[in-house]
């Protein structure tokens, strides 16, 4: 696909995340959190969690950590990969900017969950900068539910295409 323009409305290939402790504990060593929080279970106990707590954005890592093929939900037809999002925007070469990513939570990533994370390609815009350059925006949000189906985190990533 060579229009990103198209890609707007396809759902995203869901996937199935297993949140494990070695996971979260690598995470937060990686991301420089020393809260023991996110090591052990005594501490994360005392700070009030049922069990060890996922660092901040450890959701958005979790699809290269802790994502599973063979748990993975069966994708919609017209579902697209992050990376075919990326390679529609490649197509014309340019800069790509991996530009925004904000984070909602809803009730705290704890070890021994088991997500279903699942998006959409929200908006994709094409402005003009002053340079004259073409500029593409693409918008996606992705939730991560339990397997109860509540919402415990909702993401968007931004990534932006300059030509």
């Amino acid at each position: 696909m060579n229009d990103p323009t198209q890609l707007t409305g396809r759902p995203l290939v869901p996937a199935t995340v297993v949140v494990e402790r070695g996971q979260v504990a690598a995470f937060a060593t990686a991301v420089t959190d020393t809260s023991p929080v996110h090591q052990r279970a005594d501490a994360a106990a005392a700070a009030g969690f049922a069990a060890i707590p996922a660092p901040p954005t450890f959701t958005f890592a979790a699809r290269l950590l802790a994502a599973y093929d063979e748990l993975r939900p069966a994708p919609p037809a017209d579902a697209v990969d992050v990376t075919e999002v990326i390679s529609a925007l490649r197509a014309g070469g340019g800069l790509i900017l991996h530009a925004e990513q904000e984070f909602t939570y809803h009730a705290p990533v704890l070890v021994g969950a088991v997500l279903t994370l699942t998006g959409t390609v929200d908006d994709v815009r094409v402005t003009t900068g002053r340079d004259g350059r073409s500029r593409t925006f693409v918008r996606l949000r992705s939730e991560f539910r339990d397997e109860a189906g509540n919402l415990v985190v909702t993401e968007v990533m931004t990534l932006l295409h300059r030509a």
